[in-house]
C-alpha cells in the first residue's frame, strides 16, 4: 500500500509518538510510507526517515500563512495518488476532507485520538476544527480511534458510527522497558533521593491535564505523608505555569513539588517514579503516557477519563476526575500495595500493557484495517470488525 500521513508536525507529544512508530512500523513491512507535515524540522523526522519514511513538509511558516501551504497539500494529494490518506487531528481530518479530490481513488482516514473535548477551554478556531471535523466527516472512508471511550465521543459528535473503527495505541515495550540505573540518575538530577517516595506526572501543561487538580492533590498527600515529594514533566504556556506554580506555592509545596519541563527521553524519567499519576478533567482516548509508565514497570493511579479503566485493569487505581482527595487517597492506597509487593506488582504492571497493548499488536491491526478499506470491504464490516 501507498500510505500518506498528514499531521501538523513532528514534534513531541502523544500523537506525534504514535504517527511514527505506526509510520515506521508499516515502513518495514514494506509499505510506501509517507508523512505531510505543515511545520518540518520535527524532531521525530530523522528517526522516520532512518525507518525509511518519506517526510513532505508544507513550509507553513506562521498561524496565517494559509494559501500556500494548502495549495502545495492540494498538488501533493494530486502527485502522491496514495491509496490511503490518513490524517491525525482535527485540523489535518478537516482540511484533507476539503482538498482531497475526489475524483482520485485514494481512501481518506480520519484519525481520532482523544474524546470528550470541552471545547469552552480553548480558543475559538480550535473549537471551529473539532465541529468541522464533525460535519466534513461523511467524506471520511472511514474513521479509526485510539480508544473505545473516543469511539463513543465522536458518534455523539455526529461522526458515521457505521465507519468508525477502534485501533488502539501501541507502547514500545523495547524502548520502554524498568531502568533502575538510569531512573536513579534522573533523580539526582532533580535533587531527589533514593528513598524518598516520588509521585510523578507526565503531561504538556493544559486545562485537560487539570494540574490544578494535580497540585491540590499533592497537598492533601503531603499532609498526611512527610516524606513524598512530586514532579511534573511537560511543557506549556509560560502563563499557565506560572499560574500553576503560584498555587504550588499557596498550597505550600515550593519544596516538595518540582516543574521538570519538557523532556525527550522518558524511560529515566518513569524509572524515577515510584507512583505515575494522570489526573486529567476530560479529553482522554488513550493515554500514551499511561501505558509507557506500566511498560517502565511504573504503578499508575490515573482518572478514569477514556479507557483508562481498560488499560490499568487490575494493576493501577482508577478515581473520578476532578476529585484531588480522591486522587490522593488513590495514592494512598497504591503506596499500601508497593509496601506489600513492589516486584510482583512492578512485574504485573508491565506484563499487562506486553501482552495487550504492545506496538506490534497496534501496526499490525492498522495494516489490516487500512488493506481491508483498500480492497473494497464495506466500512461498516470493518467498523463492526473492530469495534
Amino acid at each position: 500500500m501507498k500510505i500518506l500521513f498528514f499531521i501538523r508536525a513532528l514534534d513531541v507529544g502523544g500523537s506525534q509518538r504514535q504517527l511514527a512508530m505506526l509510520a515506521s512500523g508499516l515502513a518495514r513491512r514494506g509499505h510506501d510510507v509517507a508523512v505531510a507535515v505543515l511545520y518540518g524540522g520535527g524532531v521525530r523526522e530523522e528517526a522516520l526517515r532512518r525507518a525509511g519514511v518519506r517526510i513532505l513538509p508544507l513550509a507553513k511558516t506562521g498561524r496565517w500563512d494559509v494559501a500556500g501551504p494548502l495549495a502545495r497539500l492540494w498538488r501533493l494529494f494530486l502527485a502522491e495518488r496514495a491509496d490511503v490518506v490518513y490524517g491525525f487531528l482535527p485540523t489535518q481530518t478537516t482540511l484533507a476532507a476539503v482538498l482531497l479530490p475526489p475524483w482520485l481513488t485514494t481512501r481518506l482516514v480520519f484519525g481520532v485520538r482523544s474524546g470528550g473535548m470541552e471545547l469552552g477551554s480553548y480558543d475559538a478556531l480550535s473549537a471551529l476544527s473539532y465541529r468541522l471535523e464533525a460535519w466534513l466527516s461523511r467524506r471520511a472512508d472511514l474513521v479509526i480511534t485510539n480508544a473505545r471511550a473516543a469511539r463513543l465521543d465522536a458518534m455523539a459528535r455526529g461522526l458515521p458510527a457505521s465507519r468508525i473503527a477502534v485501533v488502539p495505541n501501541g507502547i514500545d515495550t523495547e524502548t520502554m522497558r524498568p531502568d533502575p540505573a538510569a531512573g536513579r540518575e534522573r533523580r539526582r538530577a532533580w535533587g531527589i533521593g533514593e528513598e524518598t517516595l516520588l509521585i510523578g506526572m507526565v503531561a504538556r501543561l493544559d486545562p485537560m491535564k487539570d494540574h490544578a487538580g494535580f497540585v491540590a492533590a499533592a497537598a492533601d498527600f503531603a499532609r498526611r505523608h512527610a516524606d513524598a515529594r512530586f514532579v511534573c514533566v511537560g511543557g506549556g504556556p509560560a502563563a499557565y505555569q506560572a499560574e500553576l506554580d503560584a498555587s504550588a506555592r499557596r498550597h505550600g509545596l515550593e519544596r516538595r513539588l518540582l516543574w521538570a519541563g519538557e523532556a525527550n527521553e522518558l524511560r529515566s524519567v518513569y524509572s524515577a517514579f515510584d507512583i505515575a499519576t494522570l489526573s486529567s478533567a476530560f479529553g482522554e482516548g488513550f493515554p500514551n503516557v499511561v501505558g509507557e509508565a506500566m511498560a517502565c514497570g511504573v504503578p499508575v493511579v490515573a482518572t478514569d477519563v477514556g479507557d483508562m479503566a481498560a488499560i490499568l485493569g487490575d494493576c493501577g487505581e482508577v478515581v473520578p476526575a476532578r476529585r484531588p482527595d480522591l486522587l490522593s487517597a488513590g495514592w494512598t492506597r497504591m503506596r499500601a500495595r508497593l509496601t506489600e509487593d513492589r516486584a510482583g506488582l512492578r512485574t504485573a504492571v508491565r506484563a499487562r500493557i506486553v501482552q495487550h497493548y504492545a506496538v506490534e499488536r497496534m501496526v499490525e491491526t492498522s495494516e489490516s484495517v487500512l488493506a481491508a478499506l483498500c480492497q473494497g470491504r464495506a466500512a461498516a464490516a470493518i467498523a463492526a470488525q473492530y469495534a
